[in-house]
């Protein structure tokens, strides 16, 4: 089968799955690439890909695509995904598959987090703003990184946002995660008063006011692409060295603060929504030389006379 039909095929298969739209456009974007690259090396037909090439992409990707270990690894499970699919439809032996012997390349285990220095050159700037011709953005803007900070959120869940996903009274957040999964998450009072005044402010700026959280100036539910641009903006301006401004880096900001205060990590798993404890016990594994400090500075055993 002509590569460009197997990816059209997989395509309609993932619809047809109920997958989230930012998964398929991943799965598009990988694919299209991957075909590209095909292309070039005169492969057309998915039963002629081998492990070999799919190494030469990678290869590629990692040399003169300049992608590190962790987009590596994302291509890989698209890879795999696809592949998959492709044996279970008949269209290849499961002994062909070209994915069965790559494995995901080894990543580094840092995870970057904001200071309190990063978080107050941010709301600072934005802050300023707030009173000038940029006041939807600054307001908008402005309260994206306190919605992030404050609940964990990944960045499609904060653009798929509605309103009526927000409960002020109770201080409750409805996500819509991954594979489609819901959860109910608690909000801190800040956060409550501060979506409280950016609600009224888009009620008096839109005739209509939309019924998605984050908009952009057309009163559209912003995409992910365009929250990635903010952070783009921002990050010339802050001019940050020493970390990534990124929807992750306030997730795993939000993890990282959660834990040196004396949250849980079931806890924090449920905040996060992670389906797995593993996922989450990472942040222990990083931290915890942190953590045993704070263990050491408050725990009760330390007013005890024994």
């Amino acid at each position: 089968m002509l590569m460009k039909f197997a990816i059209q095929d997989f395509k309609d298969d993932r619809e047809f799955q109920n997958l989230s739209k930012q998964t398929i456009k991943t799965y598009q974007i990988i694919l299209g690439e991957f075909q590209k690259f095909c292309a070039e090396k005169e492969v057309l037909n998915v039963e002629d890909v081998t492990s070999n090439i799919v190494k030469s992409y990678l290869l590629y990707c990692r040399k003169s695509k300049g992608n590190n270990p962790v987009t590596i690894n994302t291509k890989i499970k698209n890879l795999k995904a696809f592949f998959n699919y492709m044996v279970n439809s008949d269209v290849i032996n499961e002994k062909r598959n070209p994915m069965l012997k790559i494995e995901k390349i080894k990543t580094d285990t840092k995870i970057e987090v904001f200071s309190d220095n990063h978080i107050k050159q941010m709301l600072g700037y934005y802050r300023k703003l707030k009173g000038r011709e940029h006041s939807f953005y600054a307001y908008r803007d402005h309260t994206i990184i306190l919605t992030l900070l404050g609940s964990g959120m990944r960045l499609g869940e904060l653009c798929n946002l509605k309103w009526n996903e927000i409960d002020l009274i109770s201080g409750t957040i409805i996500v819509f995660g991954k594979n489609r999964t819901q959860a109910s998450i608690p909000i801190t009072d800040k956060l409550v008063k501060e979506l409280a005044e950016y609600k009224v402010f888009c009620q008096q700026h839109f005739p209509e006011p939309s019924e998605y959280v984050f908009i952009n100036r057309e009163n559209k539910p912003m995409t992910t692409d365009a929250v990635k641009n903010v952070f783009k903006r921002l990050k010339a301006i802050m001019n940050f060295k020493d970390v990534r401004l990124s929807a992750h880096t306030f997730r795993h900001t939000f993890a990282h603060r959660f834990l040196m205060n004396g949250g849980d990590v079931f806890t924090l798993q449920k905040m996060l929504r992670h389906s797995n404890l593993k996922m989450t016990e990472k942040y222990l594994a990083i931290w915890g030389t942190a953590l045993r400090e704070q263990n050491e500075k408050y725990n009760p055993l330390n007013s005890l006379d024994v």
